[in-house]
């Protein structure tokens, strides 16, 4: 039951990416990232997915070395290929752009098409915010994991959806979830460790519930069901509209590229909030407003979001990470 502090896995896991002909810089991105998600707490996210990357690079849908190819440019409205490139490295060219155009427009709009995994979206947010910036996210999933509502098989992605807004001399707020009652890769997770799922997330091959995760893992496959019934499918739809039909990317009704590939699509808007009507004035009102609604709870327990991420983030740092023995096996076989 290994227990491992930040800096050492992320030396390991960017020595294993090099190995797998990943650039030094890439790897170093990647490797980053992982951790950073794994140490805030979405396990599913982090230094556990690095054999599927592994195996996604030995399948040819992962190109250890591309970087993002800028395809159109109008000002305030970029778009970029990924060409298939960790998602970590690629999203962070296209969002360092942006952000450069939105500091100067006020508002920036950047496409990323066909980008291997992007990670926890939440990061793409935390990056904007960190340059005072507002950042919304609709990110489509080319990879058929949900049924939409009402239907029986799947025809959706779990196609996240996320907001960071930047608070002054306090960690951001970030809300950042899929469209999907869970994660496929917080599926993945109970799988590997023989866990079932909570119920009403997922159905079978025949469109019955079922709390067994090899339905999303193993053919027949059967799908994870939308948050909020109609709500989030029609989320998911948006998603994928924004995310990859008006970025020049592939939605879901098109052929999955591999077992083990995972291509992302996402439309990202920057807002610099001190080019409206309420830049003098949005900070102290953000402030009143969150102090308002935290003291719905009188034991001081309620959450906001982005807290959660925080917190573990802070505890992980000072104990370190635990990693299951089963997924610690799987990345030293690397």
């Amino acid at each position: 039951m290994p227990i491992f502090k930040e800096f050492y896995l992320k030396e390991y896991l960017k020595s294993l990416l090099i190995k797998y002909n990943t650039t030094e810089n890439i790897a170093q991105d990647v490797a980053e990232n992982l951790v950073e998600s794994s140490f805030k707490g979405h396990d599913s996210h982090g230094v556990t997915i690095l054999p599927n990357y592994i195996a996604a690079i030995q399948e040819g849908g992962l190109n250890p070395t591309a970087e993002a190819k800028k395809i159109v440019d109008h000002g305030a409205l970029i778009s970029f290929d990924g060409q298939q490139g960790f998602g970590q490295f690629v999203a962070k060219q296209a969002l360092q752009q942006g952000i450069k155009r939105a500091q100067n427009y006020g508002v920036a709009i950047i496409g990323l098409a066909n980008a291997h995994h992007l990670g926890r979206i939440g990061a793409w947010a935390e990056k904007a915010t960190q340059a005072n910036l507002i950042a919304i996210h609709f990110v489509n999933v080319n990879r058929c994991a949900v049924a939409p509502w009402q239907g029986q098989s799947a025809r959706l992605g779990t196609n996240p959806f996320c907001v960071g807004i930047p608070l002054a001399s306090k960690a951001p707020i970030i809300l950042d979830f899929a469209t999907s009652k869970i994660a496929r890769n917080k599926a993945r997770i109970a799988w590997e460790q023989g866990l079932p799922l909570k119920e009403g997330c997922a159905v079978d091959s025949e469109g019955k519930p079922t709390v067994d995760p090899r339905w999303l893992m193993q053919s027949p496959l059967g799908a994870l069901l939308p948050f909020g019934e109609h709500k989030g499918s029609g989320l998911s739809i948006i998603c994928s509209i924004l995310g990859a039909a008006l970025t020049g990317g592939q939605t879901e009704r098109h052929a999955d590229k591999g077992v083990k590939t995972t291509i992302n699509n996402m439309l990202s808007i920057l807002i610099d909030p001190q080019f409206l009507a309420g830049a003098d004035s949005h900070q102290q009102e953000i402030t009143d407003l969150l102090d308002w609604v935290r003291h719905s709870s009188e034991d001081n327990t309620l959450l906001l979001p982005g807290e959660a991420e925080q917190r573990l983030y802070q505890d992980r740092k000072t104990n370190g990470l635990f990693i299951e023995d089963a997924h610690w096996e799987a990345i030293t076989n690397l």
